[in-house]
């Protein structure tokens, strides 16, 4: 299928809390380079753990109370700061928010105070059911105003700023009139929450759809991202499939470099989620995030992650 691309939009104040009760934590905390936390690393980090600017948790692996996850995280959160990043809030969806993950959300968000709360911009729900997946959103003003709305309760409900994540995709609607970027920009202007630019996927998606990721880029406004992702890909040939399973590759390295010279030092995390690599082997790649840093931007940036003493938060 193939979307409408071009069309402006016009900017509007933010509607998404009134002004009284809009969030006040900042959208980009000064974190440096993290990692995820992964079960198989659980022990690592108890024995021990090394040296990270940031941890980034999937919420929802951490709703239940009590256990070894939790157990594992709160560990880790004495020593360095935490972002909480979700799969299943589907802010897109037109079924209503769940009230019962909004409960745990909140109730996770105080019990670990994170650093940062994000979730994707896409649906993953209809009818009351989950498919576990991230699937794409039409970009329209309706869609818009739908997805403006909710982002607003949610940050009612949670009584913080969240942020959310452009998603990986391999199809496109032909309703849309609005072009991606235009769209997660508008909803951030819009409903006061900020942006996790997950570099990765705009450059799987604009391989996939033909657009250009560095007009995307350049269409990002800077003070609104708050964190970014980066991961590695799988070539099937006729699309790239976001997998989580390998290496960055050296296309969006040179991407993230274009987004450090545009935004300044930004929270950043390398996502691998399936073939797990070492810890060891996971910090390196983080580390690489930290010197590309450095090496776009002429000056030390925060600790990376790498092996050794905690950095204490």
């Amino acid at each position: 299928m193939t979307g409408t691309r071009g069309r402006r939009i016009a900017t509007r104040e933010p509607a998404g809390l009134a002004p009284r009760t809009r969030p006040v934590n900042p959208i980009r905390p000064s974190l440096g380079h993290g990692v995820g936390l992964r079960a198989p690393h659980y022990a690592r980090w108890l024995e021990t753990p090394p040296r990270v600017g940031f941890v980034e948790a999937v919420s929802e692996n951490f709703f239940a109370p009590g256990g070894r996850p939790m157990a594992v995280l709160e560990r880790v959160r004495r020593d360095v700061p935490v972002a909480l990043h979700g799969v299943s809030l589907s802010i897109g969806s037109t079924d209503p928010l769940s009230e019962t993950y909004l409960d745990r959300l909140a109730s996770l968000a105080r019990q670990v105070d994170p650093a940062i709360v994000s979730d994707h911009l896409c649906w993953g729900s209809h009818g009351g059911r989950y498919v576990h997946d991230l699937w794409p959103m039409p970009f329209t003003e309706e869609s818009l105003a739908h997805v403006v709305a909710r982002v607003g309760r949610v940050q009612e409900r949670l009584g913080r700023r969240i942020l959310l994540e452009n998603v990986s995709s391999y199809a496109e609607f032909t309703l849309s009139t609005i072009p991606e970027w235009e769209f997660l920009s508008e909803v951030a202007a819009r409903s006061g929450c900020g942006i996790l630019l997950d570099v990765n996927n705009v450059y799987v998606s604009a391989r996939n759809h033909g657009f250009d990721a560095h007009a995307y880029l350049a269409a990002i406004p800077p003070e609104r991202v708050g964190q970014i992702h980066l991961a590695g890909f799988s070539d099937r040939g006729t699309h790239l499939l976001d997998t989580h399973d390998a290496p960055v590759a050296s296309d969006v390295w040179d991407l993230y470099r274009e987004a450090i010279a545009r935004l300044g030092p930004v929270p950043t995390l390398v996502e691998w989620d399936d073939h797990i690599p070492t810890l060891d082997r996971l910090l390196e790649e983080s580390a690489r995030a930290a010197e590309a840093e450095r090496e776009v931007l002429g000056s030390a940036p925060v600790p990376a992650a790498r092996p050794g003493k905690v950095h204490t938060a």
